[in-house]
């Protein structure tokens, strides 16, 4: 791999190398003096390195501009080192303040809509820069059980865990749901918690400003100081935020000797959707997790969070479903089937017909380019060697595929074109690239 970065001279190390040895450095003292509290933090988020960095990842992450109607282009011309140094020197003075948040709604799968809060690319900025320097301290807290929005760990990591628990035995599930997670935050108690790692005054109030954020919504804008829950989703740092706080519960749940532990419980959690997974779990180990949640300020969702035996009723979870189902080999076993959830499968096909929907005069370059953006993405997503077993979803996924082509192309104008009497599916994967679910399944 080359040079170390232990006898690699600074002078000599990228920007990303010397982010990346403090990260290290920061991870190793946490995790070796558990009640240590950092102190000189601020000074790392405002250096040019962080801040060049974060602006690097931010542009990756795209995004649409903020309250202040910024863009990225629109830095670009203006000079992006001269505008990360007006943000440098803003935090050197303290005198950086956050900008309202916009709110904006993304649909939901049961027909209500979700509501983000986009910061502007500045606060994205800082707030990743401020990510980048406490993260490693919390990461070397935090617990094997919390799968999401973390380094080197996915959703992925999390279904094989699941299915490790169901192949030993821990077949009785609680699928919980938490109501309204990300705005039913208390920004006291995150900010006890923050402070028992980080003394730094600057970088808690950092933190502060933005849990404080006012909302911008309509023209209108509401909040501010007043807001004691609550961390918008669509910030950099939330999902951070979000893990600080549901870390107290797989601390719990994760107690050596604890209630949780001695019925063999185990919790299994990405961000806010979390399953408990055990022999049994009796009523006892529900109402101490009713009571745990009840302190943290927390409300289950009693309509959508169920207790059941996945022996005998099939679970979803992430996106993926669980069954118990008999072996197509050997009608006398049965085998945990994990399979792309009847939910995902039809959002799936709602994002291709609306693609297509939209795309009516595009050329079919351009068309092959994004259905295979769409249907690799999902793939990729679904297919864990091992684990998963999505060979009959591909298979539906081709016919639909090859059907929604057929439609598109026989609509596309009042003369039938090419494509349509040349079979379009076929045509497009031989000829233009177009990706058969099935093949880029096994290869």
């Amino acid at each position: 791999m080359g040079e170390s970065l232990q006898t690699k001279p600074k002078s000599q190390m990228s920007d990303l190398e010397r982010i990346r040895d403090f990260q290290r450095k920061l991870y190793r003292k946490a995790k070796q003096e558990k009640g240590f509290r950092f102190y000189v933090l601020y000074d790392k988020i405002r250096l040019m390195r962080f801040l060049r960095e974060s602006y690097r990842r931010v542009r990756a992450n795209g995004g649409v501009s903020g309250y202040d109607g910024m863009t990225f282009a629109i830095i670009e011309e203006y000079g992006v080192e001269k505008y990360l140094y007006e943000i440098h020197k803003e935090l050197a003075e303290k005198t950086y303040k956050p900008s309202p948040v916009k709110r904006v709604y993304i649909p939901k799968a049961n027909g209500k809509r979700r509501p983000l809060g986009i910061p502007t690319i500045k606060d994205r900025i800082v707030q990743m820069s401020c990510k980048m320097v406490i993260e490693p301290i919390f990461e070397a807290d935090f617990e094997d059980s919390s799968y999401g929005f973390r380094p080197r760990r996915s959703a992925q990591g999390a279904i094989k865990k699941v299915k490790e628990h169901l192949k030993s035995g821990k077949t009785m599930v609680y699928d919980a749901d938490v109501s309204s997670y990300f705005d039913s935050i208390p920004h006291e108690k995150l900010l006890i918690l923050i402070g028992r790692r980080i003394s730094d005054r600057n970088v808690i109030h950092l933190i502060k400003m933005w849990l404080k954020s006012p909302v911008e919504e309509d023209g209108r804008i509401t909040g501010g100081r007043k807001n004691k829950k609550g961390t918008p989703q669509g910030g950099v740092i939330s999902p951070l935020l979000a893990n600080i706080y549901l870390h107290l519960l797989d601390r719990i749940v994760g107690k050596a000797g604890g209630m949780f532990q001695r019925n063999g419980i185990k919790l299994v959690r990405y961000a806010d959707d979390f399953i408990l997974m055990g022999r049994e779990i009796p009523p006892k180990a529900m109402k101490k997790l009713n009571n745990v949640l009840t302190r943290m300020e927390l409300e289950l969702n009693l309509e959508k969070s169920k207790h059941i035996d996945a022996r005998k009723t099939p679970f979803d979870f992430l996106g993926f479903t669980f069954r118990y189902d008999r072996s197509l080999y050997n009608r006398k076993t049965r085998y945990w089937n994990v399979i792309p959830s009847k939910k995902s499968e039809k959002k799936l096909r709602e994002k291709i017909s609306s693609y297509l929907r939209s795309s009516r005069h595009y050329p079919v370059e351009i068309i092959v380019d994004s259905l295979n953006r769409i249907t690799r993405g999902w793939i990729n997503y679904f297919n864990i060697p091992k684990v998963s077993y999505p060979w009959k979803t591909c298979r539906r996924l081709l016919g639909y595929m090859n059907w929604k082509l057929y439609r598109y192309y026989r609509r596309k104008s009042q003369r039938k074109c090419k494509l349509y009497r040349r079979g379009s599916f076929r045509y497009l994967i031989n000829h233009y690239g177009l990706i058969d679910p099935v093949k880029l399944l096994y290869s």
